[in-house]
């Protein structure tokens, strides 16, 4: 099978979406008049969790102090049912898991449920640190303070679609539904039912869809709104696969031999509803404006430790390779895909400007807060600092936009580029040695992802 025809294992939707932090779930019998509450979070690896309580009690109760919650639960890795060393958060302590009922939706594929974010306080009111929404919140208020702006974000949700086969020696195992290629038509009618169920139940839990499949795009809003309906899209996905009796992985490696599936994220800077990232005139080198350029160039210049956020497991690093349309290198290019910041001109945006900057580098594993404020904190250093942007990766008429890992020079520019970490290990690394992330993110949940990481 062609590294073509594997692309077309994966199921991509673009969602845009997403504020606040924890899920919680309220289950609700209409008939019996008897129901619980579902209280989840996502911790600093992607795993949503839930605490259940009866409705009863969620109402008389919760809705105003919460739902307890061990330190701990920030100190959990993906392979591990206990704190992590060196993250300094132990069993000893606890949080209030805090509802915010303004992001209450009905389940769809549960009639009788209902899901509401909350956050993570140390007392009904009083926010705690550790908490990846409020950290979001945190770093964007410091870009709205110091420079007035708002980093807006757009989520690209790549999945695969599994299917369960028992083989000759009974055994079970889970494989790709089918193997058409890239924009198959007769790939798409295979699953065009379930897709419309994915899609209603978007719509009912007001996420919105650009375009949905092969060739979707994306749509952007409120970098912190963008994080919440991700949580609510993959819930969605799974769901309905799952009633299908189907299996959505958003593993960023499914397959060594295949491309991989991410999470791409489209950003862009807004001011007083206007989108300042773009050029104001045809003066500009890259279509972009001054806070544009330095804001970019910040991402840039931290993407090696950023990875720590974006990409949180071993199998991330296999997905990061040459010519797999995820980015390998350190640099960016306009409209170029093989590299892992790359600036779009989609056909509403006049020819010569670029309206955002995509980031291949973020994948389904990765917790969405967490990861857009680390965008947003090496954004800020840019502006602070006004980091000049490098050139952009030009390849000349004789090679295509692929980066052959084999050359010396890898792009033919006429610098040499760096590689991107290879491995979690290599991007902690980076991340021990940034203290610009650690002051913006602050010491405390600094430590404790660096922790989890390791």
């Amino acid at each position: 099978m062609t590294r073509i025809e594997k692309r077309a294992q994966r199921r991509r939707w673009n969602t845009h979406g997403g504020s606040r932090w924890s899920p919680c779930a309220v289950r609700e019998t209409e008939q019996q008049k008897l129901a619980t509450a579902r209280g989840a979070h996502v911790w600093v690896f992607w795993s949503l969790e839930s605490r259940v309580v009866p409705k009863k009690r969620f109402d008389d109760v919760v809705k105003k102090n919460g739902v307890g919650l061990t330190f701990a639960c920030m100190a959990m890795s993906s392979s591990i049912d206990g704190p992590a060393d060196e993250t300094n958060l132990t069993a000893t302590g606890e949080i209030r898991l805090m509802p915010d009922l303004l992001t209450m939706r009905k389940i769809p594929w549960k009639k009788q449920e209902e899901m509401v974010l909350a956050d993570m306080h140390l007392r009904p009111g009083e926010p705690w640190e550790y908490c990846p929404r409020e950290a979001l919140r945190r770093v964007s208020k410091v870009l709205k303070d110091e420079f007035n702006l708002e980093m807006n974000a757009g989520f690209e949700n790549e999945f695969y679609l599994l299917k369960k086969i028992i083989r000759k020696e009974m055994e079970e195992c889970w494989v790709p539904i089918d193997s058409k290629p890239y924009c198959s038509s007769s790939g798409f009618d295979a699953v065009s039912t379930l897709f419309q169920e994915i899609i209603a139940a978007f719509n009912s839990l007001n996420v919105v869809v650009e375009q949905a499949a092969f060739g979707a795009f994306w749509c952007h809003t409120a970098c912190t709104y963008a994080a919440d309906s991700l949580i609510f899209a993959r819930e969605a996905v799974r769901a309905v696969a799952n009633k299908q009796g189907l299996l959505a992985t958003f593993v960023p490696k499914y397959a060594l031999d295949d491309i991989g599936s991410g999470s791409h994220v489209h950003v862009s800077l807004w001011q007083n509803g206007r989108n300042v990232f773009t050029a104001s005139n045809t003066s500009s080198q890259y279509g972009m404006s001054k806070v544009g350029e330095e804001f970019m160039a910040g991402v840039l210049a931290h993407l090696p430790s950023i990875l720590a956020f974006t990409a949180p497991l071993p199998n991330s690093y296999d997905r990061i390779q040459p010519n797999t349309w995820s980015g390998a290198y350190q640099c960016w290019g306009n409209e170029n895909r093989e590299a892992p910041v790359r600036t779009a001109c989609p056909p509403a945006v006049p020819n010569g400007f670029v309206s955002n900057f995509e980031i291949k580098s973020f994948d389904g594993c990765a917790n969405p807060h967490l990861g857009l404020a680390a965008i947003v904190a090496a954004g800020i250093d840019g502006l602070r600092n006004h980091l000049p942007l490098p050139e952009p990766i030009i390849p000349d008429n004789s090679v295509l936009c692929f980066i052959n890992e084999k050359d010396e020079n890898p792009a033919t520019l006429n610098q040499k580029l760096l590689r991107l970490p290879t491995s979690l290990s290599e991007s902690i690394e980076a991340l021990e040695n940034n203290n610009v992330l650690r002051e913006i993110i602050g010491e405390k949940l600094f430590m404790a992802i660096k922790g989890v990481r390791k």
